[in-house]
């Protein structure tokens, strides 16, 4: 997922009070010390899984929610045989929004625990601590959130989303909706820039025209300036990487100064942190952003996975959106390269994800790339509707070009590298 360093809870059902989760985990047979065995006691021949997630601090408004997911992906892996006759344990480490403790648990995780897999990491510096330390002791690693793109690594698998995902064909499709004349801004930082570059290349692919590029701190809660500068570009909508609760302030400002009518708004974050129920449902209508998810998906295959949840955490558990539903996603389609491969064996395990492992849940299908190890996947376009989202249109199988031709894991498995935009 993309950085920040501020994080507001949501108001309303998003709001997991911290002895309601603690009570969750409990009930889920889950202690709440930093480090966390998720069921029971170790068994010798188990399938082990650690799970390096931000459940206290800063971050964990997004850790909680995919802990959850997580664990209801290893519930149903085990009710339906384990890993070729063996359980899925999850060892559940709880890295406090705290780079230092993602260093050290991913050591303890490789090295005491000798999981089959790390999945976890929420923030992209989380992601780049893990990566280096799990590549030196050969143990296989998933980051299942959306991010920036590029890296390219043979150890490492991505089952989220990337800027390319969510450009090539949103960006053309807004072009077509609202018009060819852009003004993008965002966080002042490496992925939202990233966003930008990805935005500008598609959009003139596309015959529009990205009128300006604005970056702002992650702490400015001011935007008046720039709402009087987009005023005067008169663009025909305004692309947004706005990331935080600072940020929100754009948002409450666009729609004080009444431009929520004149100028639309496209987003590739807002949502992400469930923004959406933050802000009363007048200072989000409207907005559209493509996503991997959204728990309004009118599937049955979805249907059934929200109704599951919430008979298993309470009509008071999270939203689920893009970046936590990974948490369940990347589970399950790693748990099928393991059945597929006949072993949790880190060299089997991938060359099967390598052979193709595909997946379907309650966002569609997941087919993993052999050459880029990311997963190609549905994107949905979601409306702000009354404070909730309406997907309204579906790009099905989409792939990560972020890497396309430039990443080849099988013709050089010794890559190890994160590419830009191009």
């Amino acid at each position: 997922m993309t950085d920040t360093n501020t994080t507001t809870k949501a108001r309303g059902s998003t709001g997991l009070s911290r002895r309601r989760f603690t009570s969750l985990l409990l009930a889920s047979g889950v202690s709440a010390p930093a480090i966390l065995r998720a069921s029971g006691a170790r068994a010798t021949d188990s399938v082990k899984m650690a799970a390096l997630l931000d459940l206290s601090g800063g971050l964990d408004i997004y850790g909680r929610p995919m802990l959850m997911a997580m664990e209801m992906a290893v519930e149903e892996i085990n009710a339906t045989g384990g890993l070729n006759g063996k359980p899925l344990e999850l060892i559940t480490y709880d890295t406090q929004s705290n780079m230092q403790l993602y260093a050290q648990y991913a050591q303890q995780a490789a090295l005491q625990d000798q999981v089959d897999l790390v999945h976890g990491g929420i923030t992209s510096s989380s992601r780049e601590v893990i990566r280096p330390i799990l590549n030196r002791y050969n143990t296989l690693y998933l980051y299942s959130t959306q991010y920036e793109g590029g890296v390219c690594d043979r150890n490492t698998f991505c089952t989220g989303t990337t800027p390319a995902m969510t450009s090539k064909s949103p960006i053309p499709y807004t072009i077509d909706m609202w018009g060819p004349k852009f003004y993008s801004i965002g966080a002042d930082y490496n992925a939202p820039r990233i966003m930008s570059d990805w935005s500008r290349t598609f959009g003139e692919q596309a015959g529009g025209e990205q009128v300006a590029n604005d970056f702002f701190p992650l702490n400015v809660t001011e935007f008046g300036a720039l709402i009087t500068k987009i005023q005067q570009a008169r663009p025909d909508f305004v692309c947004s990487a706005l990331i935080g609760a600072a940020h929100l302030g754009f948002y409450r400002q666009w729609a004080a100064a009444g431009m929520l009518s004149e100028i639309p708004i496209f987003s590739f974050t807002f949502g992400s942190g469930n923004e959406h129920m933050m802000l009363p449902p007048e200072e989000s209508e409207g907005i559209i952003t493509p996503c991997s998810y959204f728990q309004e998906i009118d599937s049955a295959l979805n249907r059934d996975w929200v109704s599951r949840y919430h008979a298993r955490y309470g009509d008071d558990a999270p939203y689920q959106n893009n970046v936590s539903i990974g948490g369940y996603e990347g589970t399950w389609l790693w748990a099928t390269a393991v059945r597929n491969a006949g072993t949790a064996e880190r060299e089997a395990v991938i060359e099967a994800m390598e052979a193709g492992t595909s997946w379907t849940g309650p966002g569609g299908t997941l087919t993993m790339n052999a050459a880029n190890h990311h997963s190609s996947r549905d994107i949905f376009f979601g409306r702000c509707t009354g404070g909730a989202w309406e997907p309204f249109h579906t790009w099905e199988n989409q792939q990560p070009s972020d890497t396309d031709g430039r990443c080849d894991l099988i013709a050089n498995p010794g890559q190890n590298v994160q590419f830009g935009a191009e």
